[in-house]
């Protein structure tokens, strides 16, 4: 499909913009969307970038899309100690600096990575073969202490002495397997 501004290029960015319940679809090229960029403006932003179409389509809390610099500027500025860079900075750029960066700003991305993975925070990924029995009994045994302490916070003591009994029958186990090699 060409692009419905200049008919010249082919349309890289297609979006449709509802204005008073009339629908308008729009096919652009990169060169006229990034000349255009006003019309197709996010909340005042400064025209049409991918963090702002990203923030957009994700619907993040104003909390984290809207801080304005003044914010910033009026409390000392995070940073990290490793890069030296400043939330602020990570908001205009859109990358971390380093790995560290993670941990400095782990506060303002959890809500972010959150809603990006669908709630889903917990790597849960391939495990090797070699190590994979083990690593599951105690992931297992984990999850059931956390259920177990929930229970017990919710004194319902009959479920939590059923899941104390599954987790000393894990932990058993686990001794036979990591003593075992099983």
């Amino acid at each position: 499909m060409m692009c419905t501004e200049c008919n010249q290029r082919p349309a890289t960015l297609h979006f449709s913009k509802n204005i008073n319940g009339k629908v308008t679809e729009f096919h652009l090229c990169e060169h006229c969307a990034k000349e255009n960029g006003d019309i197709f403006m996010i909340n005042g932003s400064s025209g049409l970038s991918l963090n702002n179409l990203l923030a957009g389509l994700l619907n993040i809390e104003p909390s984290f899309q809207h801080i304005t610099e003044d914010t910033y500027k009026r409390q000392k500025p995070l940073q990290c100690k490793d890069c030296q860079m400043t939330f602020s900075q990570f908001r205009k750029i859109g990358k971390l600096g380093c790995p560290h960066c993670y941990d400095t700003f782990k506060e303002q991305l959890l809500p972010f990575i959150k809603r990006l993975h669908g709630g889903n925070i917990e790597h849960k990924g391939k495990i090797p073969e070699r190590i994979g029995g083990h690593f599951l009994i105690k992931k297992e045994i984990e999850q059931l202490r956390l259920e177990l302490k929930e229970l017990i916070n919710n004194e319902e003591f009959e479920k939590a002495a059923v899941i104390r009994d599954e987790i000393k029958s894990k932990e058993k186990q686990l001794t036979s397997f990591i003593e075992g090699g099983e």
